[in-house]
Order: C-alpha cells, then structure tokens, then sequence
C-alpha cells in the first residue's frame, strides 16, 4: 500500500514529543499536519481530509475524547489512533466507545505506531473495496451478474452460482489482478476467520477454478499465506 500523500492529523499538546513524532512520520512519507490542542485540532480537522487522526487523550482546553466524538460527528469513518499516558482500563474502554481504532500507551515503540498505522489504512482500503455497489464484471471471456448470479461465458447460457460461489467470484473481480486478503473473504462471506471456514473457502475457490477454466487468459492463483489473485491476461499478455 501507497504511504505517499496519506494525509494525518496529528494532535499533541506536548511540543517536542509532537515535532519527533510529525518529523518521524514525515520521514515515512505520510502528509502530517500537527495541531497543539484539541480546540486547534479540531479547526485543521474541519478545514482539510484526513486519512486518520492521531490524538493524546491528556490536552488542555479539549481532551482526546471530547476531540473524536467531535470528529465522528463530522466523520464516521476516519481511523482514530489514541496515544495516552494512563493505561487505565476505563481509558481505553472510553477511548473504544467514542470510536477509536486502536490505543497505545506512552511511551512506545514508533515502529509499532508505524505497522498500527499500516495496518488500519490497508483494513480501511479492503473494506471500501468490498463495500463497492459495482455487481457487473467482465471477467476474460465471462460476464458476471452478481445481482442475478449469472456468470456467462460468451454467448452461452449463464451458469447460475451459489450465493457463496457468487460472492467469492465478485469479491475476486473487485481485486482483478491485485491481492484479495484471504481474512477479508473469509470475515465478508463468511462471517468468521477459523480453520475449518478457511478449508471451506478453498472448496469454493477450486469450483470457481471449474468454471472459468475454459478462458486461459483468467487464473485465480495462490498467493501462499496471504490470499489469491484473479489474474485476466490481455491480448498481448497472452502471446
């Protein structure tokens, strides 16, 4: 995933440790824009879009809290990162409940912060993703209907799939030629991400190699440990 131009707001009332952090960041290519207060925060919030917000709880004239439900009034879907210094329980429940992603404690590893950060924006592209209202697809030589279940090769009579087998096949086109996570089939169709629900999708990815290996041109490859890929060629790539 692209960090370049992932825009962050961070807010943090303490000076230095808020220029290493905006400076670390920086360095990691992301766009950081550093309020020194809640109040402050949430003006540069209001005035620019944000791919996530980075807030210490413990800040004069507005806390951390006070500060996302604001955000979440604005936006529900903008990650929230906590940085605090109490790692009290009922912190983080409060910190959870007004909408946080994700909680870390002072001090710590900024490498973390780093992979927390990654992880939460790459979450967030797969769902938007998955979330896509496209239901057609040109797949090679088929056509997918995933309103109707239809997939078409050619000319021919459509084969109607299963709902499972049907959204597997929308979920792969929606990644045409990229990775599709195989957690996120698994917790989207699913609704679970265990062993034997796992040995389940493979069932469902070897009958829709079935059906599409009519068209060399497409391909659902493994991609061990992390997913699979629908592959479709072009004309050249076949050559």
């Amino acid at each position: 995933m692209e960090t370049e131009n992932k825009k962050i707001l961070l807010v943090e009332d303490d000076p230095n440790f808020g220029t290493v952090l905006k400076d670390y960041l920086s360095m990691n290519d992301y766009d950081v824009t550093h309020a020194k207060n809640g109040m402050e925060g949430f003006e540069k919030f209001k005035k620019d879009d944000f791919d996530l917000c980075i807030l210490d709880v413990m800040m004069p004239y507005k806390d951390g809290f006070t500060l996302a439900k604001e955000i979440r009034e604005k936006n529900e879907d903008v990650p929230i990162i906590f940085l605090t210094a109490k790692a009290m329980k009922e912190d983080v429940l409060k910190g959870y409940k007004v909408g946080a992603d994700d909680y870390l404690n002072k001090p710590f590893d900024s490498e973390v912060l780093l992979m927390k950060i990654k992880a939460i924006m790459m979450r967030k592209a797969t769902d938007s993703v998955a979330d896509s209202k496209q239901f057609e697809f040109q797949i090679g030589n088929f056509f997918l209907n995933s309103k109707l279940r239809f997939l078409t090769y050619k000319d021919e009579e459509p084969n109607k799939l299963s709902p499972k087998e049907n959204e597997l096949l929308r979920l792969l086109a929606l990644h045409e030629n990229d990775l599709m996570p195989r957690e996120l089939a698994l917790t989207k169709i699913w609704r679970d991400d265990n062993y034997f629900t796992s040995r389940s999708m493979d069932v469902y990815i070897a009958k829709l190699r079935k059906y599409l290996k009519r068209d060399d041109s497409v391909e659902i490859l493994n991609i061990h440990g992390e997913g699979f890929r629908l592959v479709v060629k072009n004309e050249e790539e076949k050559k």
